[in-house]
């Protein structure tokens, strides 16, 4: 959103072509020669690449204008035909320099009269203040977005990166105008699933505050963030958007509400949210080791049985600790997001998820379905073990009647 900083012209041109298909044909071809590019784009099209160099970065756009500047009449005719407006200040001072030295030689360059106007006040613009919000990636990750009116005119954007485990990790400023966060912002709203949904202001600055209270001590606070804390959080209590659902909708005791949830982190719609690795890579420690067997023969079955009690045990682990908490916070979270795009029964059983997360219930198959979710690859090396071992032409009763 901001002017970027200078490049170089190559890496320039080949974000232009990025940006500009219709153009991107005879850009890359040129490799960087602003000889060749003018040749191959015409002086319409050359003032359409010019244009977006200005605006995104008006660094390496001085050494196109230069160049093209100096080399024909053509040249001369594409700088010409970039209005300044819109474009940042040091792009409309680059062209001004320009239309001074192509006036200084003899080049005609239109001057533009100013209509006659009535002096008046200045509009004075509605302030803005909209906030947004991603949805949890599978870690438990999301992006935060508040926009707000800019003191000298324009919109200021915020954009926070924050876990609840881990607390924030980015923190970026952008200063632009109303035209682009709002073509920003409709552009980020049609990425499907990974589409950002509306929440009210004061419920961001809860979300941030709380990713920022569990900040490790071993991972400082991004710079940006410290300068704009005062903004970016609250101090009066602010329900989260996942609080706004959860007095909005309430619990849910319908039965299967609990398995549609389980189903939900099965199918990948959400989570898994893993534990911390240290915890994760003990369970797969305990499972390796049923893999692997022993000098005392057992069962397959008997081996699987033992790799459901792993389970078990790990599971009522899980929801004894603080990853209870920060599970059921992630599920509400998760709940209002569903909310805001009319899919209440699937928020319900978010809510249904937290409930049990909150109040450690032992039966919890969600739980469960977070754990097989992310040890999906252990287990199946683990049942492939298992099976290896079973002696041929041997039936699991004929083995389990061995041993009585």
């Amino acid at each position: 959103m901001s002017v970027q900083s200078g490049v170089g012209l190559p890496e320039a041109l080949e974000r232009a072509a990025s940006a500009l298909p219709k153009e991107a044909d005879s850009i890359r071809p040129a490799n960087g020669d602003p000889a060749q590019l003018l040749d191959l784009l015409g002086t319409q099209r050359a003032a359409t690449v010019l244009r977006w160099l200005l605006e995104e970065t008006p660094a390496d756009a001085a050494d196109l204008v230069a160049a093209w500047a100096d080399a024909s009449e053509q040249g001369a005719a594409a700088v010409l035909a970039v209005s300044e407006e819109g474009l940042p200040k040091p792009a409309r001072k680059l062209l001004r320099r320009a239309h001074h030295q192509l006036r200084s030689r003899g080049v005609p360059v239109p001057v533009a009269v100013p209509e006659a106007t009535v002096a008046t006040l200045p509009p004075v613009e509605e302030a803005v203040e909209e906030a947004v919000v991603t949805p949890l990636d599978p870690h438990g990750s999301r992006g935060a977005y508040l926009v707000a009116s800019h003191p000298a005119g324009g919109l200021r954007m915020f954009e926070v990166v924050l876990n609840d485990a881990r607390g924030i990790a980015e923190c970026r400023v952008f200063n632009s105008s109303r035209s682009r966060v709002r073509k920003f912002l409709r552009e980020f709203g049609g990425r499907g699933r990974l589409a950002p949904v509306s929440v009210p202001p004061d419920a961001l600055r809860a979300l941030v505050s709380r990713a920022a209270a569990v900040q490790p001590a071993n991972r400082p606070l991004p710079r940006g963030f410290s300068e704009w804390r005062s903004v970016l959080c609250v101090t009066d209590g602010a329900p989260t958007p996942g609080e706004l659902v959860r007095e909005a909708l309430g619990g849910s005791d319908a039965p299967g509400v609990l398995r549609r949830a389980a189903d939900l982190v099965r199918q990948g719609e959400i989570g898994p949210w893993p534990p911390e690795a240290e915890a994760l890579s003990a369970v797969a420690d305990k499972l390796g080791e049923v893999a692997k067997g022993g000098a005392i023969i057992v069962s397959v079955a008997q081996r699987q049985d033992r790799v459901q009690q792993v389970l078990d045990d790990a599971v009522a682990e899980l929801v004894a600790g603080e990853f209870a908490i920060q599970t059921a916070m992630r599920f509400e979270e998760t709940a209002y997001v569903l909310w805001q795009r009319e899919q209440e029964a699937e928020a319900r059983a978010c809510l249904a998820a937290a409930h049990a997360f909150r109040e450690r219930a032992p039966e919890n198959p969600v739980a469960r379905s977070m754990l097989e979710t992310v040890l999906a690859s252990v287990l199946a090396e683990v049942e492939q073990a298992i099976q290896k071992d079973e002696p041929q032409g041997v039936t699991r009763r004929e083995r389990e009647g061995e041993q009585c």
